[in-house]
């Protein structure tokens, strides 16, 4: 059954025109109260009103108090049917003789048949709670418009981007980002610069699931996001075009154009969209090691380009089944300069002894490739198939030039290291999975297999510049390759017995893969062979208490395996005193999550969840003798996680529409690593937007954000912040313009400090998060044209590893 489909869905009142009804008679309004077998208020009933030849003239859905409404309807004689998921249809006929009629009240009585589908969907409300997963309507957000992907994840709820703009669920990292069903190719730099982007008007909606099943891969210790993309179904064609002009420190821009068009047998969709323009950020951080402290403080500024072409086809075979292509093409071009100073200081004396003044810059060109065909099929019998074949490339050029000079408090230079770096990176991705469902007693078996390959090389040369020469320093340049292959499969069954749903399944992954460095000085050389296999269970059981009340209880068990960069063993340098190193000792992360959660009229969500990660990996910054200092990811501790979470989506009235998001966490880091400090902190959020509707089609909408001192990686204790948003929106004919400020208040930037071992740091940092948008967009075509279904490819636990 589809229970929550339907009654998580706000129906919006919409008419058809009927021309057997003459214009000149009197009109009626109909109204009555829908009510359970137990006489309880009975809301989100579908009501429609049908003309004696059955064609549907209105349809509505009953409030949230049971009552429905249905106005300006021509006096005559109708057919009233009152439907739900679950319940038997009840039908009743009337004749409206006068200006008001109450057709008294409905009951609703359940049914021993479930249905399959939703009969009838208009507007969606802007959040919606389902067992598994939540759903942000983002097509239905007024402050969506001229946003881009990036900042619209912001706005997700449950969701929070930290300091790196990794994603953030239920106070948990390790979340995967999927595509239409399939996982994001990028990760790091490059998966923020797609999002950025990505118009908003290109996205449909983003799908937070916190609980995945059997079927899904296991990687993903917080779940997965999923974006999916608008695509149009039924003939015609339509697109739009839309522009948003970002100001901030500096300019900056995204365009789309999307267009779909659909025939008989045929869908055709593509999309192209950019991201140019030029943003700020800064950094500092004032570290104690030893006995100096090391004051530094960077100004960047980024500038990007990025490109990115999706199109694809579906050709219908049958009624049953559909075979399908996607190809997804990503080009970026950016360059960024950073002025980095640092007063080294005697902490005895607290004497500046020289200062390090490091004006950095990079230049950084990806591609990335990702192709998918697919198959699908599902007969009115409930037996499905689908198979998908993926190909996934990624490319991409660095050069960071690194000039270091060390000068005294007055401006003399004492001593200069330059050095350059070149870091090309290939990952050649190949992925193929079915997956099979059927009927089986009185539930639903499914069962599947996936296999990928993944083949990445990475080189870094290390270059001293001495008279403007680059000089290949071979001690410190060498070559990492990475081989991995994953092997599942999986089965599940879900059934139903009364207002009880049960379903359980198991998945089993083997992972064989090998990383092998390779250097010039041969004593670096390396070479990591693993080889495991893992059981992810996962359950859950839900309760229909009555039609207001709800209940479900859930597990998975989930894995986090590193990315390919931070398995790379080579040093990456960030400046002559800092620099990255990669671990390839390193091991994955598994959690087990445990979720209970009640709604309440379909509308008030109450969770309560608790998870226990083990092998907790974090970067971690160690010092280096006495002045120099790495970034590293380790395996440093065990991490617990209770939260608690109440989402509201509600109508105030007719003009005034809010949601909000209420959570409270806990988290415990127990140390396995003895440099790393066990910690634990309470933390509060909320998340809440309000819509109101204004005269001549104008829509206001204020959103905001607020999260107190959090733990961020695991190492970084941060204080509170959050982000207030304004946006004013205007729609007239196929145009829509729409102005933002973004942050108004500007409390995005963050401060915190760390500590491992003996080496301390407190820093903050931001960008230019404060910004004005600027936003237009034209839509044309046929108007009618309604959304296609996604299709899941089987690139996915291996995509998001790729790293920066």
């Amino acid at each position: 059954m589809k229970t929550t489909s339907i009654v998580l869905t706000f129906l919006v009142l919409f008419f058809f025109s009927v021309s057997t009804f003459g214009q000149t008679k009197e009109k009626t309004q109909l109204k009555g109260k829908i009510v359970s077998e137990t006489n309880e208020s009975f809301p989100f009933v579908n009501v429609l009103l049908n003309a004696p030849d059955g064609s549907l003239v209105k349809a509505t859905i009953s409030d949230i108090d049971g009552n429905f409404n249905i106005k300006n309807v021509q006096q005559g004689t109708y057919l009233l049917k009152f439907s739900s998921v679950g319940y038997q249809t009840v039908s009743k006929e009337i004749n409206t003789v006068s200006s008001e009629m109450n057709v008294g009240t409905i009951q609703m009585k359940a049914s021993s048949e479930s249905l399959d589908a939703v009969t009838i969907v208009a507007e969606k409300p802007i959040i919606q709670v389902e067992p598994d997963k939540t759903v942000f309507n983002v097509a239905n957000t007024v402050g969506s418009a001229g946003n881009n992907g990036l900042e619209i994840l912001r706005k997700a709820p449950g969701v929070r981007l930290d300091n790196d703009n990794n994603v953030i669920v239920e106070r948990k990292t390790g979340v995967l980002v999927y595509i239409d069903g399939r996982q994001s190719f990028l990760a790091g730099d490059d998966l923020t610069a797609y999002l950025q982007s990505l118009q908003a008007d290109t996205i449909e909606s983003i799908e937070i699931i916190t609980q995945p099943s059997s079927k899904y891969d296991a990687a993903g210790n917080a779940g997965i996001i999923n974006i999916k993309l608008k695509r149009e179904k039924g003939l015609g064609t339509r697109g739009s075009v839309s522009s948003t002009v970002t100001v901030g420190d500096y300019l900056r821009t995204n365009n789309s154009v999307t267009v779909n068009s659909r025939f008989k047998k045929w869908n055709f969709f593509g999309t192209y969209s950019n991201f140019l323009g030029r943003s700020t950020s800064f950094i500092n951080l004032y570290r104690t090691q030893g006995d100096k402290i090391f004051d530094s403080q960077a100004d960047s500024e980024n500038q990007s380009f990025s490109n990115n072409f999706r199109t694809g086809a579906d050709y219908y075979v049958s009624k049953e089944s559909v075979l399908g292509t996607v190809l997804t093409l990503n080009f970026r071009e950016a360059e960024s300069t950073s002025n980095n100073i640092t007063p080294i200081i005697d902490r005895n004396t607290s004497v500046t002894d020289s200062i390090l003044r490091a004006p950095n810059s990079s230049e950084n060109n990806s591609f990335n490739l990702n192709a998918n065909v697919n198959y699908r099929y599902k007969d009115t019998l409930g037996t499905s198939f689908s198979a998908d074949l993926d190909y996934g490339r990624y490319s991409r050029d660095r050069f960071n030039n690194q000039p270091n000079f060390y000068t005294t408090p007055t401006g003399e230079v004492l001593n200069a290291n330059i050095t350059f770096q070149e870091t090309p990176i290939d990952i050649n991705i190949y992925a193929a999975k079915a997956d099979y469902g059927q009927k089986l007693g009185k539930g639903t078996f499914e069962a599947g297999a996936k296999a990928s390959k993944v083949v990445t090389d990475n080189t870094f040369n290390f270059f001293d510049v001495l008279n403007g020469v680059n000089n290949l320093n071979v001690d410190r340049s060498n070559q990492f390759e990475y081989d991995e292959k994953i092997y599942a499969v999986y089965s599940k069954y879900n059934f139903a017995v009364n207002n009880w749903k049960f379903q359980a399944g198991l998945r089993v992954e083997r992972t064989d893969s090998q990383g092998k460095l390779t250097a010039e000085n041969t004593a670096q050389n390396q070479v990591v062979s693993r080889t495991y296999t893992d059981y992810f269970p996962s359950a859950g059981i839900s309760y229909q208490a009555n039609p207001i009340n709800s209940f479900a209880l859930s597990y998975s068990r989930r894995i986090q395996r590193p990315n390919y960069q931070i398995l790379n063993p080579f040093e990456f340098q960030l400046d002559e005193l800092s620099f990255t190193r990669g671990n390839p000792f390193l091991q994955p992360q598994y959690t087990d999550n445990f979720k209970l959660s009640h709604t309440y009229k379909y509308t008030l969500t109450t969770s309560i969840s608790y998870s226990y990660i083990s092998d907790f990996f974090a970067q971690v910054t160690e010092a280096v003798g006495e002045n120099r200092n790495f970034l590293s990811t380790r395996n440093v501790a065990d991490q617990e996680v209770y939260n608690l979470s109440v989402s509201y989506p509600f109508r105030i009235n007719d003009w005034w529409r809010a949601y909000a998001n209420v959570y409270g966490s806990y988290s415990k880091y127990t140390a396995t690593n003895p440099a790393f400090i066990s910690i634990d902190q309470e933390t509060f959020g909320f998340y809440a937007q309000n819509t109101f509707s204004l005269p001549k089609d104008v829509k206001l909408e204020v959103s905001g954000w607020y999260s107190s001192p959090s733990i961020w990686g695991g190492t970084y204790e941060t204080s509170s912040l959050g982000s207030l948003n304004i946006a004013v929106q205007k729609s007239w004919g196929n145009w829509t313009g729409k102005i933002t400020v973004n942050d108004a208040l500007y409390t995005i930037p963050w401060q915190g400090m760390t500590q491992f071992g003996n080496l301390q740091i407190d820093g903050n940092g931001g960008s230019d998060s404060r910004n004005i948008n600027f936003y237009v967009r034209y839509a044309f075509g046929n108007s009618d044209v309604k959304k296609a279904q996604k299709r899941d490819g089987s690139l996915e636990d291996e995509k998001e590893r790729i790293g920066n």
